[in-house]
């Protein structure tokens, strides 16, 4: 329990603006907004008290002992409420124009931040087997909304000359977003408080950069609190000036969006030169994480380092493995090893010193989860975690993680901590085995292949995998997707930029590719069956354990690739897909269908003075 010197008054506030927002059609996950005040004029520590049934997070059981983890979490511990008139001054934003909140609530501890939400009625508690969760609903955006992101275009500035403009960094001119700067700003300057979260982005000193976000609810600092790379202590911010900020205004809308040439009322517009950045009209935690990602791909090239989608472990020797691949793929689950420590499940940097991760958290879609398949995942779910987009059902508001009727896309974000054997230093040594990770519904991927650099950089930039029917709206087959890079919406840089320094890491590390496929086996969606995680993991293992440096190998005529004899734990018949098929002519036919995709695909990339094209499939 709270000591009685801890009670603080609650005042309702800013409840006709969010009526408002709903009247004008903007679905809110919000039905109040609640201020929680001290009498205090000055900067102090706060733990403020909830008057809400069951708002205190308590362990429930479980089929793994839960263990205190106070003296982890204890580290994070930069917390401030700084109130009066010079509030938002000595909280760093009066440089922004943002004036009006009385009372700014900085870099709140976990427990402060569960408090506020259930305070506030931002969402509700969830109570997962491991722990009360808090959980929110963002509305009508469940996911990022790519067709808003916007860039400013500072004509002859440094960014203008590098950035690869396109459908996927749209334009947009100095004068809308100053308007837009200067809506998101008003709006802060009506509100009588903010949550502001000062951190990090990248483990590496060398690479790393300050981020402050403003935000207009507590569950959003939690998310960035989560995802981002924490202070341990008050300290870590001594001289804070941040490299970049993110206002985030996300209960407003850009009305003129029409006037501004863009395409809705939503708008996330990022100004490299001004270093900031606005967000308008989405509720989605993930536009404050990707959003930084994006930048990341722009600055470390600059430096010659290497931003990747990817995730990554190391084992107890130091070797080091990264992960690449889509949604869907088994990123999360399959570098989510008992036998090695995570380093990171989603954005990392490869240096000269190796490899490093960008946040200090983990993301993962909770879609199906069960602690038999994704045990890790799953028992991350408990204090200090957050769901999004998670179904709640009975009268204990259990999370439900097979409806979907809300989305497909329900996420669990929650500190790395959470992950039993994370390691701590979130930086390690130069990779071995480089994986890229494609879920096959055409039934054609053998369950693993070894690469040449060459075709390493091929299948890099190919980024291929497929979505099955009933994923998405209109997807009635299996449909071959090319994501370059595993990431081409988080990409600033033309693609062929990344994978010239993946080929430089490559070369000068002596690190081997691979090709594992998730998918399907024995025919496509709807005839054959999708890999075991059981044999996906078999075939990781015998990657990472270096025995599959003594086996015999096969080339396939078609793809270049080889393919090993045998695996210990994996059907042989398996590791060659056509012997899998029923008919061999069908097989054929599909491979040279998705061979025809990956030549399509690759046109585009036909520049400069090393056609990697040659590398890909033959016809």
């Amino acid at each position: 329990m709270l000591a009685t010197t801890s009670r603080t008054l609650l005042r309702s506030s800013g409840r006709t603006a969010i009526q408002a927002l709903v009247a004008r059609g903007i679905s809110s996950p919000v039905s109040s907004s609640i201020g929680i005040r001290s009498n205090s004029t000055t900067t102090k520590k706060i733990f403020p008290t909830s008057h809400f049934h069951k708002s205190h997070q308590v362990a429930h059981k479980s089929a793994v002992p839960i263990i205190d983890d106070h003296h982890i979490r204890g580290d994070y511990n930069s917390s401030s409420v700084i109130e009066g008139a010079h509030a938002c001054a000595k909280a760093g934003i009066s440089n922004l124009g943002i004036n009006g909140p009385s009372t700014i609530y900085k870099n709140q501890t976990f427990e402060e931040l569960f408090q506020h939400e259930v305070a506030n009625n931002e969402g509700k508690v969830a109570h997962a087997e491991m722990g009360d969760t808090f959980t929110v609903d963002t509305g009508k955006f469940t996911g990022r909304s790519p067709k808003d992101k916007w860039i400013v275009k500072n004509i002859g500035s440094e960014s203008d000359a590098n950035i690869d403009w396109g459908n996927v960094n749209q334009p947009t001119s100095p004068e809308v977003f100053d308007e837009l700067y200067e809506k998101a700003v008003n709006h802060f300057n009506t509100l009588d408080k903010a949550y502001v979260f000062d951190g990090f982005c990248g483990a590496n000193p060398n690479s790393q950069r300050k981020i402050r976000f403003v935000h207009e609810m507590a569950w959003q600092q939690h998310f960035v609190t989560n995802m981002f790379i924490r202070a341990n202590d008050e300290s870590d911010l001594d001289g804070f000036e941040p490299d970049f900020t993110v206002i985030n205004a996300c209960s407003q809308v850009d009305e003129d969006w029409e006037r501004h040439g863009l395409n809705s009322e939503v708008a996330v517009v990022f100004n490299v030169e001004k270093k900031c950045a606005v967000i308008f009209g989405t509720w989605y935690g993930g536009e404050n994480k990707k959003g930084i990602f994006s930048l990341m791909n722009y600055w470390l090239p600059m430096q010659g380092q290497f931003p990747m989608h990817c995730s990554a472990n190391v084992g107890k020797a130091g070797d080091s493995a990264l992960f690449f691949g889509l949604s869907g793929t088994g990123k999360t689950t399959l570098s989510a090893d008992p036998h090695r420590a995570l380093i990171g499940d989603d954005e990392h940097g490869w240096d000269d010193q190796g490899v490093f991760n960008f946040e200090g958290g983990c993301y993962a879609k909770t879609i199906n989860l069960t602690e038999k398949t994704e045990p890790d995942i799953y028992r991350a779910v408990k204090k200090d975690a957050m769901l999004e987009n998670v179904a709640l059902k009975g009268d204990d508001n259990e999370p439900d993680y097979f409806d979907t009727s809300k989305t497909e896309n329900g996420r669990v974000s929650y500190p790395i901590f959470h992950i039993d054997n994370y390691h701590e230093p979130q930086m390690a040594g130069h990779p071995k085995n480089i994986i890229f990770l494609s879920c096959d519904a055409f039934g054609v991927l053998p369950p693993i292949a070894k690469l040449t650099p060459e075709q390493a950089m091929y299948h890099f930039i190919s980024g291929y995998t497929a979505k099955v029917a009933g994923t998405e709206r209109g997807v009635t087959e299996p449909t071959a997707t090319f994501s370059a890079c595993f990431g081409a919406a988080f990409l600033t840089l033309h693609p062929t930029r990344y994978a010239e320094l993946l080929k430089e890491k490559l070369e000068k590390h002596n690190a081997q590719a691979w090709i594992v496929n998730s998918g399907w086996s024995g025919g496509a969606y709807g005839i054959g069956e999708r890999m075991s995680i059981k044999t996906t993991r078999a075939c990781v293992n015998y990657i990472l354990d270096g025995k599959i440096e003594d086996t015999t190998w096969e080339k396939d005529p078609v793809f270049g690739w080889e393919i090993p004899a045998s695996i210990p734990d994996v059907d042989s018949i398996v590791l060659h897909p056509k012997n899998t098929w029923p008919d061999a002519s069908q097989y054929d036919e599909a491979e040279k269908k998705l061979a025809n995709m990956y030549v399509d695909n690759f046109e585009k990339y036909r520049v400069g003075d090393v056609d990697y094209s040659q590398f890909g499939p033959k016809l």
